[in-house]
């Protein structure tokens, strides 16, 4: 005899968790209610803007509640009365407390941009490019009070290309994170569920990022600085400093060349190309933005802006 169908309360806020809710939108599976962050003002208008998450349970017919905080007795009480089987946690933005997390039957799961105990925290996907990870993934957790400590069911790993950025992986991820959920629920179902506990020896942390963290260092090796570019793409973007004003870069690779010129001079290179010593080696800048200008190839770039060799790429206060 078939078994019933799981009644499931999902929690999720930004794109990464869109995939997810659609997939289970197709599953055989009920969503009894849809949780998300309140609407939030955006933009130069500052109007009052809904998550993604949102939009999407909408248009999909899903109840949607937006509590200012999961403390909040009401909130707790429509969960209750909903009596659920499982809570889908994916980039919620609130910390569930433990009577949150006994609440459903069977258990509370969250799926994490990144292969477990490595990488825990908000911004998962950017600190892995930025540190040159050859791979990352998804794993599905059991929640527990931590953060992202919880036991693991599920990996799926993805190599990160050479041309990634946190913008493509992301995007990548959000689909594997919703076919991993569905694999998950397929695993509750066959009564196949073998919690793993993480090895907290390895675990690494990733925290949010901030505006700062996309100022390149140009002591930094090439390679480095490269990933840096990748992984700060699109948000907050890698910046450095041009004639006093700041540009952003918005892909470069490395070059073999010799310099002992200080690291964010520029060096010399063909007429079309920027070519800037590192900590070790050179950066050749593919693609840039000015200050005022839009995004361009580098080789457009220099036909409105000469950058001689000796040009020092540094912070004014430098």
């Amino acid at each position: 005899m078939d078994k019933k169908p799981f009644k499931i309360v999902f929690m999720g806020t930004p794109d990464f968790s869109v995939p997810a809710l659609r997939a289970l939108h197709e599953s055989r599976h009920e969503v009894a209610l849809v949780v998300t962050q309140p609407d939030r003002p955006k933009g130069r208008g500052r109007k009052l803007m809904p998550p993604p998450v949102k939009e999407t349970a909408l248009k999909l017919g899903y109840e949607v509640v937006q509590p200012e905080t999961v403390r909040d007795a009401a909130f707790v009480e429509t969960l209750n009365a909903i009596e659920p089987d499982l809570f889908i946690v994916i980039a919620f933005g609130h910390i569930l407390s433990q009577p949150l997390l006994d609440l459903p039957r069977l258990g509370a799961v969250n799926i994490h941009a990144s292969v477990l105990p490595r990488y825990r925290g908000s911004a998962p996907i950017q600190w892995a490019v930025i540190n040159g990870e050859k791979e990352t993934g998804v794993t599905a957790m059991f929640m527990d009070r931590g953060l992202d400590t919880g036991d693991i069911l599920l990996v799926e790993k993805m190599a990160i290309g050479p041309d990634d950025t946190s913008g493509t992986l992301h995007d990548k991820l959000s689909v594997l994170g919703a076919d991993l959920l569905i694999r998950t629920l397929e695993k509750f179902e066959a009564d196949d569920i073998r919690p793993v506990p993480q090895d907290s020896e390895q675990a690494t942390y990733a925290p949010l990022l901030t505006k700062r963290d996309g100022q390149i260092d140009w002591e930094r090796p090439a390679g480095d600085i490269e990933c840096l570019i990748r992984g700060v793409s699109p948000w907050p973007g890698a910046f450095t400093w041009l004639e006093g004003r700041r540009v952003k870069i918005f892909k470069a690779r490395p070059v073999s060349t010799d310099t002992d010129a200080a690291p964010g001079t520029v060096i010399p290179a063909f007429p079309d190309e920027l070519w800037v010593a590192t900590g070790k080696g050179a950066l050749s800048i593919l693609e840039i933005q000015g200050a005022s200008g839009k995004r361009l190839r580098i080789s457009d770039f220099l036909r409105g802006c000469t950058v001689p060799p000796g040009t020092c790429l540094r912070a004014p206060d430098c």
